[in-house]
């Protein structure tokens, strides 16, 4: 089936379901547009998440995607807990913070209670990141003909995908910004979208999309000729009016960058952005924080003080290596129409 029929969407451009980032309005922007909007539903607790897809319903009768981190549960390190608080509480003291406690919190638990939300109002689609969820949840979700969207940064992982019941499957490139979805190596394997796409779509019966540095039409013709049936894009649309990325996050996205660089010291996974004091200072103590999602889980406070205080220097400013070009126009209709025309 091609990606169109299978989504319901004119054109086959998905807007990436970017936690943090992409609610209602950008969502519903997307959709109304023609693309598949999602939101990025991966931090949200069920209730924020209920209420964020009663916002996009009020907004569009399109097709629109939740997108759900797939729990990992780490063991909890006291060590290395206790080694990031130490080390992180220089940012904490000079944007005013006080003393922080993690919140004893079960990923799994919140992961099913979003889909039973998705499931009670009817949500069309679901993406994953962060792995492949359980053969039950699976099940559940297509008994209620829930389209179903996995993330892959490799071969394996794309197989695995298409394997326990995806009916799609995002190739995540090594271009793509934010967090990188891997989950079978311990290791990112990095492999480049040009190389990737047509190493999977050899191998695999379902459609693939292309995802990471794609930020004009050319990326998505270039991604189309090698077999990708769509394409993913985030950076492009954290730069919109809708996004809920904050505003000195955004003003950086069309800057002069030399680079981008990729870093675990915010959150315990590998995740690419803009560098900035917070990853130089602390790259050297990467293998001493603790895993995914405890680190991010210390970090947040940081991150959502520095961005009321318009710190740059401590926020994950997350970026692909697509370079974004300035528009006069920055609402998310404008940017997904400078995509097809």
């Amino acid at each position: 089936m091609k990606l169109e029929s299978l989504l319901n969407v004119k054109y086959p451009i998905i807007q990436a379901g970017m936690a943090n980032v992409s609610g209602h309005a950008l969502a519903a922007a997307i959709s109304n547009a023609g693309g598949l909007g999602t939101i990025g539903a991966g931090y949200m607790n069920s209730e924020t998440l209920e209420q964020e897809i009663l916002e996009t319903n009020n907004l569009t009768d399109k097709p629109f995607a939740v997108n759900l981190f797939v729990p990992s549960n780490p063991t909890k390190d006291k060590n290395k807990i206790t080694r990031a608080k130490a080390l992180l509480e220089p940012y904490r003291t000079a944007l005013g913070l006080k003393d922080l406690k993690i919140a004893d919190t079960n990923e799994t638990t919140d992961f099913n209670e979003k889909i039973d939300t998705v499931i009670k109002y009817n949500v069309p689609i679901v993406s994953f990141t962060f792995g492949i969820p359980t053969k039950a949840t699976i099940e559940k979700l297509k008994s209620h003909n829930i389209t179903l969207i996995g993330t892959a940064t490799n071969l394996e992982e794309a197989l695995l995908n298409e394997l326990h019941g995806m009916d799609a499957v995002v190739l995540q490139g090594s271009e793509a910004g934010g967090h990188r979805g891997y989950f079978t190596n311990d290791k990112d394997t990095m492999i480049g979208l040009m190389a990737f796409i047509p190493e999977v779509v050899d191998e695999l019966n379902i459609p693939v999309i292309a995802a990471g540095g794609i930020v004009d039409s050319r990326g998505i013709k270039a991604t189309h000729a090698l077999g990708a049936q769509g394409v993913q894009i985030g950076s492009l649309f954290l730069n919109t009016n809708e996004s809920l990325a904050p505003t000195t996050h955004k003003q950086l996205m069309t800057k002069e960058i030399d680079h981008t660089v990729l870093t675990k010291v915010f959150s315990g996974k590998t995740a690419r952005g803009i560098n900035n004091i917070f990853i130089e200072e602390m790259k050297s103590y990467e293998d001493e924080l603790p895993d995914y999602p405890l680190q991010n889980q210390l970090t947040s406070p940081i991150r959502k003080e520095a961005g009321l205080q318009k710190e740059t220097g401590f926020l994950s400013l997350w970026k692909g290596q697509g370079r974004i070009k300035l528009q006069d126009d920055l609402s998310a209709e404008a940017v997904f129409k400078s995509l097809i025309n």
